[in-house]
């Protein structure tokens, strides 16, 4: 899972991303409003975590308002990415504003991480449409133990061409753009090229050879995992 972190409390965003690095996911931190509503704008997330409550020297340096106000204005641009917003704003209002907003979900502060992960975990199931486990043929990923299985059998790959399979195993039948599949496994400093993705399709249907898997490339739309025909 991608995750784009809104968060200027240095001790805090350590913590959090520390977390969910180890959990599996990747994380870009964004300490104020104006990189946050720029990487929301060029980059594709699986799922935003916002802080409304930004120094205001921030919001002024920024220029662009509030956390509520990039969160408008990505919902306005037709952002459908799943935000969760993380705030010591505990008030029924604020919490009214924030989902009026079009926030997906809501978590005040202090807040246990366990519950944050397992909180995303469900956010991402219902923009999808997704189950913890996922079978197509002999492969099964399970999210929860971010494990791919082949056969019934562990199965370890490198970890872009994991992350590949698992967005187009999200769920699978989902037609990926190449873009998509790019900006996912792209930087901050670094951008994957079409070359560069083309080759990690090309040794991931290598080994999904005898699965009952296969990737398909729709030219013009980009790829999709699917059932190989008996």
């Amino acid at each position: 899972m991608r995750i784009l972190l809104v968060e200027d409390d240095a001790v805090l965003s350590s913590l959090m991303v520390r977390s969910l690095h180890a959990a599996g996911h990747r994380v870009d931190l964004a300490t104020n409003l104006e990189d946050a509503a720029h990487w929301w704008r060029v980059q594709a997330f699986d799922v935003v975590l916002l802080d409304l409550n930004l120094p205001q020297s921030a919001r002024e340096r920024s220029g662009i308002g509030s956390g509520l106000a990039i969160l408008r204005a990505a919902r306005a641009r037709g952002d459908r990415t799943p935000v969760m917003i993380l705030t010591a704003r505990d008030r029924t209002e604020e919490r009214i504003a924030g989902l009026d907003a079009g926030a997906d979900d809501y978590l005040g502060k202090p807040f246990d991480l366990g519950e944050v992960e397992a909180r995303l975990r469900a956010l991402v199931r219902r923009a999808r449409g997704t189950d913890d486990r996922v079978e197509v043929g002999l492969l099964l990923l399970d999210r929860l133990a971010r494990r791919f299985f082949l056969a019934g059998q562990p199965w370890d790959l490198p970890a872009r061409e994991f992350e590949v399979l698992h967005e187009l195993m999200t769920p699978p039948g989902r037609v990926v753009s190449k873009r998509e599949l790019s900006l996912k496994l792209s930087g901050s400093d670094d951008t994957l090229g079409d070359n560069a993705l083309e080759a990690f399709i090309s040794r991931l249907r290598r080994k999904l050879t005898g699965s009952g898997t296969v990737i398909r490339t729709l030219r013009g739309l980009g790829y999709v995992l699917e059932e190989e025909a008996g």
